[in-house]
């Protein structure tokens, strides 16, 4: 799988390249910080980057004197957050990195420009949407997830884990509808169904997630592609924690990329390290001191 989220770094000053008050998941508020985009890799032997970017907001790129002064290469316009992840998605797909889901949170699943690219390209995803996503009836009238969830029978909710997180099994009541997504037809040979996660402790705690997948694909695959969405923020914890990924002092464009690339490496060299443990090696052969 491949999963997209951003992560935050807080900074003083306003001349670290692409700085500037912007919201940081890390506070829940508005900080003085860097926006990363990220791209990860998982699969049931692991998981680890394999590429990132650097969101920089208008007030950089409406300001070339500035971004020159940061070594922002010329040709680097405004992006959202979203177009970057579709750049990294076209990278991987270009080097032929083997998958078979996509996933990200509401933020990216409510961009139509990344879902249009993912059925462009037939990719499977199961991503976090919004209860306002545009959908459309069988009538043709409009409706939205959370018109969808009033009228969910009873009968029709699951108990299903999502996978193992760090205190067991994840449990949540689980929902699936078949959706029109409003002039964004699927794929070829691909459906849209709408998943409706409820929490058991609370249950006026839903989240919805939009799947887009070759038909027919079973319902619990589904859910454990959504499951996998927390092993990016994994990563996020492990690359500041244990890697450094925040802990720079640079300001410049290049000199980001580097260290962030840098503990990239680092995190996939033990990632792939942490995989071939406990697994059979071949004796090797002894060469006799001559």
């Amino acid at each position: 799988m491949l999963i997209a989220d951003d992560t935050q770094v807080i900074k003083k000053g306003d001349k670290s390249v692409g700085v500037a008050p912007q919201h940081c998941g890390a506070t829940g508020q508005t900080e003085n910080c860097q926006v990363l985009p990220m791209l990860s890799y998982a699969s049931a032997r692991g998981h680890a980057f394999i590429d990132r970017a650097l969101y920089l907001p208008r007030r950089w790129t409406d300001d070339p004197p500035r971004c020159a002064q940061a070594g922002v290469p010329v040709e680097r316009g405004f992006r959202t957050k979203p177009q970057l992840v579709i750049e990294m998605l076209d990278r991987a797909l270009a080097a032929g990195v083997p998958f078979r889901y996509f996933t990200a949170d509401s933020g990216y699943g409510r961009d139509p420009g990344l879902r249009a690219r993912c059925h462009t390209c037939a990719v499977a995803y199961v991503m976090a949407v919004p209860v306002d996503l545009p959908l459309v009836e069988p009538s043709g009238r409009a409706t939205r997830p959370d018109h969808v969830l009033a009228t969910v029978p009873k009968a029709a909710w699951e108990r299903r884990s999502c996978g193992a997180g760090t205190k067991g099994e994840r449990y949540y009541d689980w929902a699936a509808v078949v959706v029109t997504v409003k002039d964004q037809p699927p794929a070829e040979g691909y459906g849209h169904t709408l998943l409706i996660r409820r929490s058991v402790a609370d249950p006026s705690e839903i989240e919805f997630f939009l799947a887009h997948a070759p038909e027919p694909t079973p319902i619990p695959e589904l859910i454990a592609v959504a499951g996998m969405r927390w092993k990016i923020e994994e990563n996020n914890a492990q690359g500041k924690d244990l890697l450094g990924l925040d802990q720079y002092q640079v300001r410049k464009w290049t000199p980001w990329h580097r260290h962030v690339s840098a503990c990239m490496l680092a995190h996939a060299f033990l990632a792939a390290t942490r995989a071939q443990l406990g697994k059979p090696h071949p004796p090797q052969e002894v060469v006799a001191a001559r």
